[in-house]
């Protein structure tokens, strides 16, 4: 499997993702599958309700019911809900155990990670895109394919 983004999509999504720290940010993206190849059209920003609001710096949930709507939204225009996109203020952009234990499976998951923790911060963290399988089977990353 192989994402496909045009870049203005991928600097929306890290915007909407980096304006919710220090809390973790969340979206849900929308698109179209093409064979081996997901291309993401739309970001649909998402408030993270994690229900204990000091522990959001470290977890985030998307309410159901925003789920619901974005995937009647993209069905009325073509597009199908593929998956969701969160942050990592503080670690790097690798699925956490909660993550992978929160997750409905399988799923596609996109992460904005903090970039370098040893050095001056990263200009453009890694904003990395997640297959998450059914457990036990390990998350694979995914390449990107940029459109213009």
């Amino acid at each position: 499997m192989q994402l496909r983004a045009g870049h203005r999509l991928l600097t929306v999504l890290r915007q909407i993702l980096e304006c919710a720290g220090p809390r973790e940010g969340c979206a849900l993206v929308l698109g179209e599958r093409l064979g081996d190849v997901w291309r993401l059209d739309w970001v649909w920003p998402c408030c993270n309700v994690w229900p204990v609001p000091d522990e959001r710096c470290r977890h985030f949930a998307i309410d159901p019911r925003e789920q619901l709507l974005a995937q009647k939204w993209g069905r009325q225009r073509g597009m199908e809900l593929l998956g969701s996109a969160h942050s990592h203020p503080t670690s790097g952009a690798v699925p956490s155990a909660s993550d992978r234990h929160l997750t409905v499976s399988p799923a596609l998951m996109v992460i904005l990670g903090a970039g370098r923790q040893d050095q001056e911060p990263d200009p453009a963290p890694p904003l990395v895109g997640w297959w998450i399988p059914e457990s036990p089977a390990r998350p694979q990353r995914l390449p990107w394919t940029m459109e213009s």
